[in-house]
């Protein structure tokens, strides 16, 4: 794994493909027409898939070794996989923040509150899960809409998911927080504004498969980063780097 994005042909694909389809979100949003498609199910069933991959991200926070487990396995080519990483999650208390060295490097990933590491990002995304959850039923279920602002929506969302995948270069724990909660609401005001103009299934389905595939681009820059971050450490006896360095 290269210390320099731009030399990491895999993360680099990952990251060129989420911003080309935010671009692609933007284009179409810009010249679509209404498709209006005569299926009476279909809030409810996009609300319900949407709402399930929330229920999914909320989970992995209380679980992070699930998913760091997932994430890794699609990476099996990887030199530096979790496998043979410091990051590994090792607790399942919620965003504990054990898969971030306790170490002043990462002092602007977690908060410290009573002896305990909480996770800046990981209750930023639970946090983003949450109200995400909450706009789905007011949505999909409920009689909430943008009233003829869905571009700004998409705008809003847009930013908000562009912010989120660039949070690894944020340095405050605070901001880190309110990136990761605002790039989960970014996807729901995506989806809700590609609803209210398409009225499509298939168009819905495309944002949230695109929401899908931000989240494992996030989650993978993330890795890389805490990877980075240590491999770039000078203290050769930390107990991390030594780890690291068995990685390859």
């Amino acid at each position: 794994m290269s210390k320099c994005l731009y030399r990491n042909p895999g993360l680099l694909f990952m990251v060129g493909t989420s911003f080309f389809g935010l671009l692609l979100i933007g284009v179409v949003a810009l010249n679509l027409q209404p498709i209006k498609a005569n299926f009476l199910w279909r809030k409810p069933l996009i609300g319900s898939l949407y709402a399930l991959i929330c229920l999914a991200g909320i989970v992995a926070v209380f679980f992070p070794t699930l998913c760091s487990t997932l994430v890794t396995s699609k990476k099996k080519a990887t030199r530096h996989s979790l496998a043979t990483s410091p990051f590994k999650p090792t607790s399942i208390y919620p965003f504990i923040g054990a898969h971030h060295p306790d170490c002043q490097n990462f002092s602007a990933h977690v908060f410290h509150t009573n002896n305990r590491r909480t996770c800046a990002a990981c209750l930023g995304l639970l946090l983003g899960g949450l109200i995400s959850l909450a706009g789905t039923w007011l949505f999909f279920f409920g009689e909430w809409s943008l009233s003829g602002n869905s571009l700004q929506g998409i705008l809003l969302g847009l930013v908000g998911v562009g912010l989120g995948l660039l949070q690894y270069k944020i340095g405050s724990n605070i901001i880190r927080l309110i990136a990761n909660s605002f790039f989960v609401i970014g996807t729901l005001f995506l989806l809700v504004g590609i609803d209210e103009l398409a009225q499509s299934v298939l168009a819905d389905l495309f944002v949230i498969g695109l929401a899908l595939f931000w989240l494992f681009t996030r989650i993978s820059l993330s890795q890389w980063n805490n990877w980075r971050i240590c491999h770039n450490c000078p203290v050769d006896s930390c107990r991390h780097r030594i780890l690291d360095n068995k990685g390859g």
